[in-house]
């Protein structure tokens, strides 16, 4: 079940919430933690009993860990025990989402014809895997307390809204709100208002902007002529944009509807001026947990650049692996380690003295630079048949002599022209300066009429959303698979 669908709009979400609503405070956790599972059932009725074992067995080593720990002379047992739960988180997501991959390349390398077991993934796997870790290590730091209640640390793993695409919640940001949380009406709206925007992003940007590159990829790479192939890595740098901020935007808004603060995971990330800046914009919650918990702990930057540069490459490495079991994935990953420490070693320092230099033009140059090799990244990315990246990648930089644009490019360039040019305004933090000095000059001193226009740009958002919804048969999810 996806948030942008009629079984989660008009069955699931308002049945949760009147369940929710109604249940006295003792028991809005069960309530949260049921639904969550039995959302999670409705995609994957075998896994559930996965996602059931995760949280039963990383609640027990986290009271075993506490215990440990609050007694003298326990060191060894207390680092076996995060050795151990480490090994089997780490375990059961390599299993389920990487056996078949090592048992191909192994069947390459040797020339073995070793049978693969063609399982399913697990739908989430990958973000409440990491969060249930997350929470193990915190507990070794002592950054959270232990959590003696195992419907509330259900509740934390399972919960419905950032199940199954994040943002990656740390359990120390929402400890709290586990077991103290309240929703008034101003919060309670206020999710409103962040689903509806997130809902329009994902169903009326991500979804058509995705028929345009879906329209480039049925032409085999190497006849694409450059226009056509920048027009379809454009629509999906949009489209990709637009469906995982979408879908963080609804989490978020849900998350405030049930009385839970996620944090941010997109901060216009298609305005950095570099690579280093898009990625502290860009899936913030992962680029936080693969910093706090593999690369300071592999030393970071404090024992020399060499050492640095080995651990960016290893953090990228492994980020490009946690997005999938496939070397289009690691080579994304490494692609980014590259830029990254090129940045970090001179052309970083490069780019902001050109932006202090030469103002707004040298800011332009610095975006440009960076959404080009952002734009060349996503191809990367959405493409898993390697001939083929490489195929479409010289394409891009016009080495298969197939000219610049034909009448089938002037096509896709007329008919998309318009939904191009909204996403990428609506991709920046142009309609939110628009729409603050717009408040700041003419409504600051009407709050009614505040009221009115936003509530009525966000009734039509949803209401338009949810026709598209009802008339569409395109409604893919990105993020789905990780």
């Amino acid at each position: 079940m996806v948030f942008s669908s009629i079984s989660f709009l008009i069955y699931f979400l308002p049945i949760v919430m009147c369940l929710y609503y109604l249940a006295p405070a003792g028991l809005k956790n069960p309530v949260l933690l049921v639904t969550s599972l039995f959302f999670y059932a409705w995609g994957e009725p075998i896994y559930v009993s996965l996602m059931i074992f995760s949280i039963v067995f990383n609640y027990c080593f986290g009271v075993l860990l506490d215990k440990f720990i609050r007694t003298e002379g326990q060191t060894i047992k207390t680092k076996l025990v995060i050795l151990i739960n480490v090994a089997v988180n780490l375990g059961i997501l390599g299993f389920f989402k990487y056996a078949d991959f090592v048992v191909e390349n192994i069947n390459l390398l040797l020339g073995t014809n070793i049978p693969t077991m063609e399982l399913p993934l697990p739908i989430g796997i990958s973000f409440y895997t990491f969060q249930a870790m997350s929470y193990i290590i915190d507990l070794y730091k002592r950054k959270v307390q232990v959590q003696k209640n195992l419907i509330a640390f259900g509740t934390y793993v399972a919960l419905f809204p950032q199940l199954i695409a994040g943002p990656i919640v740390r359990f120390e940001s929402i400890e709290e709100q586990l077991t103290h949380r309240h929703v008034d009406m101003e919060m309670f709206a206020s999710g409103v208002r962040r689903f509806t925007i997130g809902l329009a992003k994902k169903v009326l940007l991500a979804n058509n902007v995705g028929l345009l590159w879906e329209s480039v990829m049925k032409i085999n790479p190497a006849e694409l002529p450059a226009g056509t192939a920048w027009l379809g890595a454009i629509a999906f740098t949009l489209q990709i944009y637009f469906d995982f901020s979408g879908y963080s935007d609804m989490a978020i808004g849900l998350g405030k509807m049930f009385g839970f603060h996620f944090l941010e995971n997109f901060d216009y990330p298609y305005v950095s001026k570099s690579i280093t800046e898009f990625w502290r914009r860009w899936h913030i919650s992962l680029s936080s947990w693969f910093k706090e918990y593999v690369y300071i702990p592999l030393g970071g930057n404090r024992y020399g650049m060499k050492r640095q540069m080995l651990n960016i490459f290893i953090v990228w490495a492994l980020t490009g692996l946690w997005h999938g079991a496939s070397w289009n994935f690691v080579i994304w990953g490494i692609y980014f380690a590259g830029i990254l420490i090129i940045e970090k070693l001179a052309l970083g320092i490069a780019l902001e003295k050109l932006q202090k230099k030469y103002g707004i033009l040298g800011a332009i140059v610095a975006s440009i630079y960076t959404m080009i090799l952002v734009t060349i990244s996503w191809v990367i990315f959405a493409i898993e048949d390697l001939n083929a990246v490489k195929a479409y990648t010289a394409s891009l930089i016009g080495l298969q002599n197939t000219g610049i644009a034909n009448e089938y490019t002037w096509y896709l360039l007329s008919s998309n022209l318009v939904l191009l040019i909204i996403c990428i305004i609506a991709a920046t933090d142009i309609p939110a300066k628009v729409w603050g000095s717009f408040y700041n000059v003419i409504l600051r001193d009407k709050p009614l009429a505040v009221l009115i226009i936003e509530n009525f740009g966000l009734l039509l958002l949803f209401i338009v959303s949810f026709a598209y919804i009802v008339a569409s048969t395109y409604n893919p999810f990105l993020y789905f698979r990780f």
